[in-house]
C-alpha cells in the first residue's frame, strides 16, 4: 500500500498545486491529478439449477463445515439465506488472472469464481499471440525491460516492468507443468516467435490459439479443485463496500443471476477483481461482448483509486469483413483478431494500391510498437479515403503460415480469402486498456480487501502503451503477486457474516410491464451504440481538445436523456438488468477516459492529440484519479447501496 500510495497523498485530493510532491493539477479537474514518473534508463461450473441441486448441496456442506468454528451462534441465522454466498475469497472474472489466483488461494480457503458468461468467454480465450517471456539464452531480462519501457513511451514504472520480467518465466514454466501445451520447434525446444516492439524472439504460443489453450488448461485444473466453486452467467453489479477510520473495506459483491434471474450476494474476506477492459465503449473491438468496463466501473463507485484511462490501445490489425470476398452473414460481436505475430513472422502491411508506407512512419517499419502502427495506418485511411489496408503474409512458405496461423487461415478461408495467396484486408480496432484501478506491486488497491490482476488493473507496466504479449505475462505475475497478502488479510480480517443484511439489496424490476421493459431494453440499444459512435469520433486514435470537450458535453447529455428516459417509466435506482448495468458501466467508463485524455497536454503513446503534438518531459507522469468527496449525481457514478460504516 506505501508503494501504491506514495507521493498520491490522501485519497480526498485538493484542487491546489503540489510541486514540492511532483503533482500537477489538471485545469478545471480538481480532483485529476498526476504523479511524476521516475527517471527510466533504460466446471466446477455451477449456475443456478446446479446450485440448487445435489452437488451443489454438498458444496453447501462443505462451506458451513469449513467456517462453523469462526461464526458466531447468533450469526449462524445469517447462513440461511438461499439468495447470500459465503466464501474466503470472491474472484470476479473467469480469465487467466482470475483462475490463476483461484487455483492458488484455494490452498487456504474457499473460493468463489463468478463469471459474466460461458467461463471461456474472456479476452484471455481470445489472445492470439502468446505470452512473453526471457526463456532464450541470447536474451536478457534488460533487454525485455527495455522494449516494455520504450513501447510504454517511457511512462512505465521501472520496478514493476523489472519485476514482471523477471518473475515471467517462472510463471510460464508454471502453466506448462499445468498441462498447458505451447508450440515447439524441431530442436524439441519452445518456439519463440517475435512481434512488433520486441528486439528477441520471446514469445511463447501455441499456434494462433494461445489463449484459448491457456484458459483450456486452467479451467480443468479449476475443475479438478473441490475448493472452487465457479458460478457463470453471474454479472457482478456492485462492490459491497463500508467506511471505518477513513478507510474503504470491500466484503464482496452483489451479481445477477441471468439464467435465474435472481440477484445473489457473495460475502467475502478477500475479493480479486480481474474483469477484463472496456473494449465496448467503441463500436469496433477486438473484446468479447462481455468486456464492457463493468470491473472499473465498480472500482471506481467504490472509491478506488484510478490510473492512466487514456490510454486506450487499438490493435492496429483486425480483420476488415468489407474487404473479405464473402462478407459475413452478419455484424460480429467483436472483431476478429489478426495477431501481431503475423507482422511478426514477415508480414508487410500496403494501402489498396499496393505500395508498403510503415517505412515512411517507423525505421522499425511493420515491428513498430502498435501505437505506432495503428496511427499509421490511421493516416493512410484518411488520406486515401479508404476503409482498410492490406497485410501479406503471402510470401512466406505455405505450410508455415498454415502452422503458425490456422486460426486466421480457417476464418479467412470461410469468406472466401486464401492467406497463402492473398494479403489480409485489416484495419485498427479499440483492444486494451492500459489504465485502470491503479495497483500496488502486491496487486492491492485502495481500497482494503480488494485485489486486481489482468487488464482491469493498472499497475505501471504497460506505461502509455503496451508492448505486444505482454498482457497475459502481466497477469501471472500480479495474480501469483496477489496471493499471500490476500491470505495474510483472510486470516487477520473479522467479517461478520451478518454484515451481508446490512446493504439494501438491488432488484429486479419486477413491477415494470414486459413492454416497458422491452422499451428500456430497446432504447438502452440504441444509446450504447450513440456512445460508442462518439467515443470513436471524438475519443478514437487522434484526438483534439475540441473534440474531446465536445465528447464530455454529448456524453453528458445522452447520459442525463437516457436515464431521464429509465425513470420516467419506472425505473428505480436500485434497480438491475443486465442491459442496463452494462450501459451505465459504459457510461462510466468513457467519462473517465475522457476526463484522463483532457488533462494530458501531450502526445504520448496511445494519446496523440493535434493540440499538443509532441512529448513533453515535464509531463511524463501517470494520471490518477482519486475518489472525490463529491459524487456526480449521475446514476452510473454511485453504487446502487448506501454507503455504510464499518463497525
Amino acid at each position: 500500500m506505501a508503494k501504491l500510495m506514495n507521493g498520491l497523498g490522501s485519497l480526498r485530493c485538493s484542487g491546489t498545486m503540489h510541486p514540492e510532491k511532483g503533482y500537477m493539477q489538471a485545469s478545471g479537474m480538481p480532483y485529476l491529478c498526476f504523479k511524476r514518473c521516475a527517471q527510466l534508463d533504460v466446471s466446477r461450473f455451477c449456475s443456478t439449477p446446479r446450485f440448487m441441486g445435489v452437488k451443489a448441496v454438498n458444496v453447501s456442506q462443505h462451506l458451513t463445515r469449513h467456517r462453523v468454528g469462526s461464526i458466531r451462534a447468533s450469526a449462524l441465522p445469517c447462513l440461511q439465506d438461499d439468495s447470500t454466498r459465503y466464501f474466503d475469497f470472491v474472484v470476479i472474472g473467469s480469465g487467466v488472472a482470475g483462475l490463476r489466483y483461484a487455483l492458488e488461494v484455494s490452498k487456504h480457503g474457499s473460493v468463489a469464481i463468478i463469471t459474466k458468461a460461458e467461463p471461456h468467454e474472456s479476452n484471455t480465450n481470445y489472445a492470439q499471440g502468446g505470452v512473453s517471456a526471457v526463456l532464450c539464452p541470447s536474451d536478457s531480462v534488460e533487454s525485455h525491460m527495455q522494449d516494455t519501457i520504450v513501447a510504454g513511451a517511457y511512462l512505465c514504472d521501472e520496478e514493476t516492468v523489472r519485476i514482471v520480467c523477471t518473475e515471467g518465466p517462472e510463471r510460464v514454466k508454471e502453466l506448462i507443468a499445468m498441462g498447458a501445451s505451447f508450440d515447439h520447434g524441431e530442436d524439441g525446444r519452445l518456439h519463440l516467435a517475435r512481434e512488433g516492439g520486441h528486439s528477441h524472439n520471446r514469445i511463447v504460443h501455441s499456434a494462433d490459439m494461445t489463449g484459448r489453450e491457456i484458459e483450456r488448461a486452467l479451467l480443468q485444473a479449476v475443475e479438478n479443485d473441490e475448493n472452487i466453486s465457479l458460478f457463470g452467467h453471474h454479472f457482478a453489479i456492485d462492490l459491497l463496500t463500508c467506511q471505518n477510520n477513513g478507510e474503504m473495506h470491500c466484503y464482496g459483491v452483489d451479481s445477477l443471476d441471468t439464467k435465474a434471474q435472481k440477484v445473489i450476494r457473495f460475502i467475502s474476506k478477500v475479493t480479486l477483481l480481474a474483469s477484463g477492459g472496456a473494449g465496448h465503449i467503441y463500436p469496433t473491438t477486438t473484446n468479447p461482448p462481455v468486456a464492457t468496463g463493468d470491473g472499473i466501473a465498480m472500482c471506481h463507485r467504490a472509491q478506488a483509486v484510478m490510473s492512466n484511462m487514456e490510454f486506450v490501445q487499438f490493435h492496429p490489425t483486425a480483420l476488415s469483413d468489407e474487404g473479405l470476398p464473402i462478407k459475413p452473414a452478419k455484424t460480429r460481436d467483436n472483431a476478429f483478431l489478426v495477431t501481431e505475430a503475423v507482422r511478426g513472422d514477415g508480414g508487410i502491411l500496403y494501402n489498396q494500391s499496393m505500395e508498403r508506407f510503415m517505412p515512411l512512419y517507423d525505421d522499425r517499419a511493420e515491428l513498430a510498437p502498435r501505437d505506432v502502427v495503428a496511427r499509421s495506418i490511421d493516416d493512410q485511411l484518411k488520406k486515401r479515403g479508404e476503409k482498410y489496408v492490406l497485410l501479406d503474409i503471402s510470401h512466406k512458405p505455405r505450410e508455415k503460415i498454415l502452422a503458425h496461423f490456422p486460426n486466421i487461415a480457417a476464418e479467412c478461408l470461410r469468406h472466401g480469402l486464401d492467406i497463402t495467396q492473398q494479403p489480409i484486408p485489416v484495419v485498427p480496432a479499440a483492444h486494451y486498456m492500459c489504465g485502470g484501478v491503479r495497483a500496488g506491486l502486491q496487486g492491492e488497491t485502495s481500497v482494503k480487501g480488494l485485489y486486481v490482476a489482468g487488464e482491469v488493473a493498472c499497475t505501471g507496466l504497460h506505461g502509455a502503451n503496451r508492448l505486444a504479449s505482454n498482457s497475459l505475462l502481466e497477469a501471472l505475475v500480479f495474480a501469483q503477486r496477489a496471493v499471500q497478502p490476500s491470505i495474510d488479510h483472510m486470516v487477520d480480517v473479522d467479517a461478520d457474516p451478518c454484515l451481508a443484511v446490512k446493504w439494501a439489496r438491488p432488484m429486479l424490476s419486477v413491477s415494470i410491464t414486459d413492454s416497458t421493459l422491452s422499451d428500456i431494453i430497446e432504447r438502452t440499444k440504441k444509446t450504447r451504440m450513440e456512445l460508442q459512435s462518439i467515443m470513436w469520433e471524438y475519443v478514437g486514435i487522434v484526438r483534439s481538445t475540441n473534440r474531446l470537450k465536445n465528447a464530455e458535453w454529448k456524453i453528458g447529455d445522452l447520459e442525463s436523456e437516457w436515464e431521464k428516459f429509465l425513470f420516467r417509466r419506472g425505473w428505480k435506482p436500485t434497480n438491475v438488468g443486465i442491459e442496463a448495468c452494462e450501459m451505465r458501466n459504459l457510461f462510466c467508463c468513457a467519462k473517465l477516459v475522457v476526463k484522463s485524455a483532457l488533462a494530458r497536454h501531450e502526445s504520448r503513446g496511445l494519446h496523440f492529440t493535434e493540440d499538443f503534438p509532441y512529448l513533453e518531459e515535464s509531463k511524463r507522469k501517470p494520471t490518477v484519479i482519486f475518489p472525490t468527496a463529491i459524487q456526480e449525481l449521475t446514476w452510473s457514478s454511485k453504487p446502487l447501496q448506501r454507503q455504510l460504516q464499518c463497525k
